[in-house]
């Protein structure tokens, strides 16, 4: 407690009432939530079990968690949530899935596996080419947000495109009740239903959660919201910790709105402000306050820092968009070899990930390592879930997830009625879905036909199984993917052939990868089986979804609204130029205020330096035009900035700055 200044002890002791906790960027918002939680456990006799603490991120769960370990011995926290907002969703599914009709290991549908049976549900049942499939899933992803159920979201629609997506939403929810499934949205949705529905189940809950904790409130959705809400309601004992400055996710759902709602459903409210940076230099901080200043608020807020007044801020002017990469990588190095700092302690933040391509062409060229956030995993590709759910259920048939994903994938004409009712079956029986296949009484809930089918797959299943153990596991691999015609079922659902091509020779990449480990140790005590090898692929899957943890000595590359949460010593915010930071979208739709939130958060993402550059033409559909630089500088306090490669060059600062350049690389090479 000691460790904290005034306001964020104030926050720490109220208890009394709800409270919002304002606070700005790099204010420590997390240690008055960790200490908070140690302080209602130890001073204020609230069991541990009875606390919870949401967030929106694996990555800030897991620091509260590390913190509060670091505060209080284990058996204190025994029973203590820390999780997301996801996670609580889940955890309370988990308990209560049969009062919504879900059976046990219930599968969860990642973005990839929904935006996959969208695809599906649309080229089959609405011969649709699903061109805008991204759009349908974004849509119906908004409407489980906003709480909107498929018959309501019919009963609102305006248009025919509005209809006929509610229809797609409509079947896109059967599917997954038929597959056992949910997916993200539904995590919240469908637990804001059951409370709603079942007031014994919520009372349950909100007799176990009797202090909530909710950490980044301005990005809540109304689902959120409402849990939230519920959890509270009748002992309003909860603490929000949120910044309405950095709410930047209006286009997922996020309502910045849900801060001052806060204090309509809650009049008691108080509002503690922590306006004390602990992050970023003085002049940083007086730009970002001036930029958001041109906001409108209903919170008033001012963030100040006492780490001194800083480096000036540098604007630089390039020619064109390949002079702008290429300046960046050339005061990365030049930064580096003047201050002997890390690739890591770089940063390098833009609007849209098209412009990350050319500079990590630069980068390349300067032999600097970066690593780019927000790269889609080989693992997490949809035909590397497919190939790795077939392999699953050769070592373990009872895999229900994995049986759902591909009893269909390529097409076998199993409906999913027909899955609903294996589901059934299955449940009352207790057994797994391969397992009720074999069953007499299934013949009882399924027509001939329907049977005949699943039989046949069941069979297929069970040859290939044999083989793989008495034969070559990797040809039988090779040739079950031959039989199934994977590669056409590829074609049918990629944009184009050679989409098809690539992806199908990511399956062959991964079968190679079985082999070489099946190969490796042949012979030897060490020798493994198909069953080690899978399961060893399962653990690397689960491992390079770590990789966003990954410290080692690279640049970081990765887009505004991924630089959340995040701080680095150095940072470089490309493309400061209108319509693209302001994005066009945003100032055709009149939204420009979360675009200069999200310049706001960019600023404050930086410690020490900070350097704004962009293009004075840029090539568009072929043709270079002149670009106008972003309103956001002239919002910036003039005295603060320092501009390069506007007017006549310096011949003298450049050769001082060159000179400089070449001592520091003596000075490094002669140590």
């Amino acid at each position: 407690m000691s460790k904290l200044n005034t306001r964020q002890r104030e926050a720490v002791h109220y208890i009394s009432g709800p409270l919002l906790v304002l606070a700005g960027a790099g204010s420590g918002k997390t240690s008055v939530i960790t200490t908070k939680i140690t302080y209602l456990i130890e001073q204020c006799g609230i069991s541990a079990r009875n606390i919870a603490a949401v967030t929106f991120t694996n990555k800030a769960a897991r620091e509260m968690r590390e913190r509060v370990s670091k505060l209080l011995p284990s058996r204190e926290t025994r029973g203590l949530i820390v999780a997301t907002f996801h996670n609580l969703g889940l955890t309370i599914l988990r308990d209560e899935h049969a009062a919504l009709g879900y059976k046990s290991g219930f599968s969860i549908f990642d973005a990839e596996d929904a935006r996959s049976l969208l695809r599906e549900i649309m080229l089959r049942d609405f011969e649709d080419d699903s061109d805008e499939i991204n759009d349908v899933q974004s849509m119906i992803s908004n409407l489980k947000n906003d709480m909107k159920s498929p018959a309501e979201a019919l009963s609102m629609a305006e248009s025919a495109r509005d209809q006929r997506i509610a229809q797609i939403y409509a079947k896109y929810c059967q599917y997954l009740k038929a597959y056992n499934a949910m997916d993200f949205d539904d995590l919240i949705m469908l637990v804001v239903r059951l409370f709603r529905e079942n007031k014994e189940i919520l009372t349950k809950w909100q007799n176990r959660v009797r202090y909530l904790l909710v950490d980044e409130y301005q990005d809540t959705n109304i689902s959120q919201y409402e849990l939230v809400r519920m959890l509270v309601d009748g002992r309003s004992q909860f603490t929000v910790v949120g910044d309405d400055d950095q709410s930047i996710y209006a286009w997922r759902g996020a309502r910045p709105e849900n801060l001052v709602k806060l204090k309509s459903d809650f009049p008691s409210l108080k509002v503690i402000k922590l306006e004390q940076n602990y992050r970023s230099t003085g002049r940083i901080l007086k730009a970002a306050n001036a930029v958001i200043a041109n906001n409108e608020h209903v919170f008033e807020k001012a963030l100040w820092s006492d780490l001194g007044y800083g480096d000036e801020i540098r604007v630089l002017q390039t020619r064109n968009e390949d002079a702008e990469c290429e300046r960046i990588a050339s005061e990365i190095i030049d930064h580096k070899l003047k201050n002997r700092t890390d690739y890591k302690d770089y940063s390098v933040l833009y609007r849209g990930n098209h412009q990350s391509r050319l500079l990590e062409m630069k980068l390349q060229a300067y032999q600097i390592p970066y690593r780019l956030s927000g790269g889609t995993s080989f693992f997490a590709k949809n035909e590397i879930k497919d190939a790795m759910a077939y392999l699953r259920l050769l070592i373990n048939p009872d895999d229900d997830a994995a049986f759902l994903r591909i009893v269909n994938v390529p097409r076998r004409e199993i409906g999913p009625s027909t899955l609903e009712k294996l589901g059934e079956y299955a449940t009352e029986r207790n057994i797994s879905l391969t397992s009720a296949v074999e069953e007499l009484g299934l013949e009882q809930r399924l027509s001939p036909r329907a049977v005949e089918k699943l039989r046949r797959f069941r069979t297929w299943l069970a040859e290939t199984m044999r083989k793989c153990s008495q034969d070559d596991a990797v040809t039988e691999l090779k040739r079950m993917f031959v039989d199934i015609e994977y590669e056409d079922w590829l074609h049918q659902t990629s944009n184009t052939p050679k989409q098809a091509e690539k992806r199908m020779a990511n399956v062959w990449y991964l079968i190679d990868n079985v082999k070489y480990m099946l190969d490796r140790d042949k012979g030897t005590a060490d020798e493994i089986g198909l069953e080690e090898a899978v399961s060893k692929l399962l653990l690397r899957d689960m491992l390079e979804q770590q990789e966003e943890d990954d410290d080692s000595d690279k640049v970081h590359l990765l887009t505004l609204h991924a630089s959340k949460g995040l701080e680095f010593p150095h940072v470089f915010i490309m493309g400061l130029e209108e319509e693209i930071l302001p994005h066009r979208s945003s100032i055709e739709e009149g939204n420009v205020a979360e675009e200069r939130r999200l310049m706001y958060v960019g600023i404050t993402r930086a410690r020490k330096t900070l350097t704004l550059t962009y293009a004075a033409q840029r090539k568009q559909y072929g043709e270079k035009i002149e670009t106008i630089p972003s309103r956001f500088l002239d919002e910036m306090p003039e005295e603060d900035l320092h501009w390069e490669g506007r007017g006549q060059s310096d011949p003298e600062a450049n050769k001082a700055k060159g000179a400089a350049t070449l001592a520091s690389l003596r000075n490094l090479m002669s140590q």
